[in-house]
């Protein structure tokens, strides 16, 4: 339950609904347009300035500084741009976001439902991934995937109707685990994002971008458990043709070799490892003012 008092909860709320109803009447091009405008205000937070400076340094050292404060331009860009687009989930049925979504290797998809052991679909803060489940649900395949809860509880309600009304399911990611088993044995399919900073019980350290990062162990344990399938899906921005990029790629290969803990790590490195391929094919569409590193294995000190 949120602490936030009612006056504060109703204000945000307000300011929300105001945010999100102003870009909705604008068209779609001049909202991503937009983007560009506000991506400039990102740096007034020094904060997350300088969380997104140190994660550049750690993953491009060879970089300039201009380069590199170009890429950290283009992540507060790839924000804003979300913006418009998550405003519209719930604009005629999202159908008014089909002409500027691309979609690549739904086939795979399809391929590892029918096989009846459910899917695990693993995504990164790359490009729209809030896109990610609400186009696989426009285009017929909708799924269930795990979530954060806001504080504010009438920005929650109000987000989880957006992200929902087309079929898809949120499952609040801290009672997850029972639900989650019940998903995949149904021969259904479960979204998860795998990029985020995790605390030492939730998860191990595998290298991303040459450093050790706490990264989530769930989806390799799901996976080694159910035989269910595991694609990555990601939703970056091509910005020759205009459009978004829904891209499903081939399952991964899983290996058991009878040692429990080896098999989860080598998969959770390996999905991690392809995060990390897409963060390099478009380095300018990553979060990178998120802590990915902030957890340290024993006796490392502190990096942000």
């Amino acid at each position: 339950m949120s602490k936030k008092g009612s006056l504060h909860i109703n204000v945000e709320y307000w300011l929300a609904c105001a945010v999100l109803g102003l870009v909705r009447v604008l068209p779609i091009s001049s909202g991503i347009a937009l983007a560009r405008v506000i991506a400039r205000f990102g740096f007034c937070f020094p904060q997350l300035k300088r969380t997104g400076e140190r994660n550049l340094q750690l993953a491009f050292p060879n970089l300039s500084d201009a380069e590199r404060r170009r890429l950290l331009l283009g992540s507060f860009e790839n924000l804003g741009r979300l913006l418009p687009i998550f405003s519209r989930f719930t604009k005629t049925k999202g159908d008014n976001l089909k002409d500027l979504i691309a979609c690549e290797g739904l086939d795979h998809l399809r391929k590892a439902r029918a096989a009846g052991r459910g899917v695990i679909l693993f995504t990164g803060h790359v490009g729209a991934w809030e896109l990610s489940s609400f186009a696989l649900s426009l285009f017929g395949h909708p799924l269930s995937f795990l979530v954060r809860r806001i504080d504010n509880p009438k920005i929650e309600t109000m987000i989880n109707r957006a992200r929902t009304h087309l079929g898809n399911r949120t499952i609040d990611k801290r009672s997850a685990a029972r639900e989650m088993l019940e998903i995949l044995r149904q021969g259904e399919t479960l979204g998860i994002l795998v990029d985020l900073n995790t605390l030492d019980r939730e998860g191990i350290f595998v290298d991303f971008f040459n450093q050790p990062a706490s990264t989530t162990f769930i989806v390799a344990k799901l996976a080694l458990r159910t035989g269910a399938a595991v694609l990555p899906v990601f939703v970056p921005w091509d910005k020759e043709r205009g459009r978004f990029l829904l891209k499903v790629d081939p399952p991964l290969s899983i290996e058991r070799t009878g040692n429990d803990d080896e098999d989860v790590r080598r998969l959770t490195q390996q999905y991690t490892r392809i995060v990390e391929d897409y963060v390099r094919r478009y380095p300018d569409q990553w979060l990178w003012i998120h802590r990915r590193c902030k957890t340290r294995p024993p006796g490392e000190p502190e990096i942000y």
